[in-house]
């Protein structure tokens, strides 16, 4: 291997001496504070070797990686996530175990950098083998992050829902990846662009079995319609930070995966996946909104979001081309704001409890009155999530609706309208329980001293809602200089 390619490689070689190097501190020194702080350190590592990676210029790293901007995008926008969660983690667990816990949670930090490995090799993958590869170092890691459980059983039984319905989806990917290698002989995205462009290919039954369960099994790791059960469950018990990495580095990577798949092979030809990905998209947007006016927990309630926060982004997807990219990369910044400030402040909150996380409607009523710098936060997150003007979510959205109209498809338009519609509807009712008098015994948990390290990470957080809905220019030029490469 050159040089030139291994410096190309460097963040995932500095993510992966990360995971080596935290192993073997956490094997002597089983102290909380410092496995946080040599997993903050390898993240903060590895957004330095990006800048480094992209001197190298576009580097195909044997068949199974291509190291270009659009990848090394996504990298930085997943790692920076990582980097938000696990400070989140270190006050949530902090917070939950007591003082005794500063012992035993090293663990936790290994299969965050595991699960961050594995994402980062998702988004450069140009080959279903490196696919596979990652998605499945992020999927092992998960199980056991969804199950880490701190004085509770609902982490353990969402953990187990999560590993059984994730082989199941991986058996479906692996089995489809096997039926298109026997079809076409090739499993590198641009060797099968040529291929899939012939009619003679596209009637071949091989290759409509193999996309077809390909698509079950994406469909799956994004929460897509009807593939989204196991979501609202796997949200409400897992740990409320490992939550928030579920919600945006898990879904992230693997669209910013399927984007690289679409535009390298040409996918964007087979009019049947596009059609079928549209009823997916509708019907995501629809039944997730729709789902969520029901919920009186918030930990659902931004579950059934998320499934139609990714339906909108397959608005933006299906339109291919340079603006598809655009659109889409934009819309995964916002949404990863988004997400992980609402999370983060369901973090904070249930950081100190014990017993059970505070994640009922309930437990809001009335922080403002209390926490008014939490509820203010909250606020803006929701708003944004719902597309209010002067949120990152409204420019989201706004792209992803001029992406449609660019298109002309004015169904998944209409639903999209609809879908924010009644989004704005869930959203204002967690507002108003928010704003409304408190109850004459307030939880004990409003009372709290919170994280400093964590209360930063949602200033940031909220700082860059607003700073990206008010003056998105510099992600826009970010996003045209370095993931439009991709098209």
């Amino acid at each position: 291997m050159s040089a030139a390619a291994l410096l190309a490689l460097l963040p995932i070689l500095v993510l992966a001496a990360a995971v080596v190097g935290v192993m073997l501190l956490v094997a002597f020194y089983r102290r909380h504070h410092l496995a946080t702080g040599a997993s903050l350190a390898g993240l903060g590592l590895a957004l330095a070797a990006l800048p480094l990676a992209a001197r190298a210029g576009p580097q195909q790293v044997t068949p199974l990686l291509v190291i270009d901007p659009y990848a090394l995008f996504y990298m930085g926008l997943v790692f920076a996530a990582s980097l938000a969660v696990a400070v989140l983690s270190y006050a949530y667990l902090e917070g939950r175990a007591g003082h005794a816990g500063e012992f035993y949670h090293g663990e936790f930090y290994i299969l965050l950098l595991l699960a961050t490995l594995g994402a980062a090799v998702l988004v450069a993958s140009s080959h279903f083998a490196a696919f596979f590869l990652g998605l499945e170092l992020l999927s092992v890691s998960l199980f056991a992050l969804i199950a880490y459980a701190v004085n509770e059983e609902r982490p353990l039984e969402a953990g187990i829902k999560y590993l059984i319905l994730a082989s199941v989806s991986s058996a479906f990917l692996l089995f489809g990846i096997a039926l298109l290698y026997a079809a076409l002989g090739t499993l590198g995205f641009a060797a099968m662009a040529p291929l899939l462009a012939t009619d003679q290919v596209l009637r071949d039954v091989y290759v409509l079995a193999g996309l077809a369960l390909i698509t079950v099994g994406v469909g799956f790791k994004l929460s897509l319609v009807p593939f989204h059960m196991w979501t609202p469950d796997v949200y409400e018990g897992a740990p409320a930070p490992v939550t928030a990495f579920v919600a945006t580095v898990s879904k992230g990577a693997v669209l910013a995966f399927l984007l690289r798949y679409f535009v390298e092979a040409d996918a964007y030809r087979l009019a049947g996946l596009g059609l079928v990905l549209s009823f997916v998209a509708v019907a995501s947007m629809l039944a997730g909104n729709l789902l969520a006016l029901l919920q009186d927990n918030v930990k659902r309630l931004l579950a059934y979001s998320s499934i139609a926060h990714m339906g909108y982004a397959l608005v933006a997807f299906l339109v291919g081309g340079e603006l598809a990219v655009e659109a889409v990369s934009y819309y995964l910044v916002a949404y990863f704001v988004m997400t992980l400030g609402a999370f983060a402040v369901v973090t904070l909150l249930s950081a100190p409890a014990q017993g059970r996380e505070l994640d009922d409607l309930a437990d809001y009523r009335g922080l403002f009155w209390q926490r008014p710098w939490l509820a203010g936060a909250f606020t803006a997150m929701l708003l944004s999530l719902a597309g209010i003007p002067l949120t990152v979510g409204f420019i989201g959205k706004f792209y992803a609706f001029a992406a449609g109209v660019e298109a002309a498809r004015w169904g998944l338009l209409a639903t999209l309208v609809t879908g924010s519609a009644i989004g704005l509807f869930y959203y204002l009712r967690v507002i108003v329980v928010m704003y409304q008098v408190p109850p004459a015994a307030a939880p004990a948990a409003h009372d709290i001293r919170l994280s400093q390290a964590g209360s930063l990470v949602l200033a940031v957080l909220a700082l860059l809602l607003v700073w990206l809905g008010v003056y998105p220019a510099p992600l826009m030029e970010l996003i045209r200089t370095t993931a439009l490469r991709l098209a």
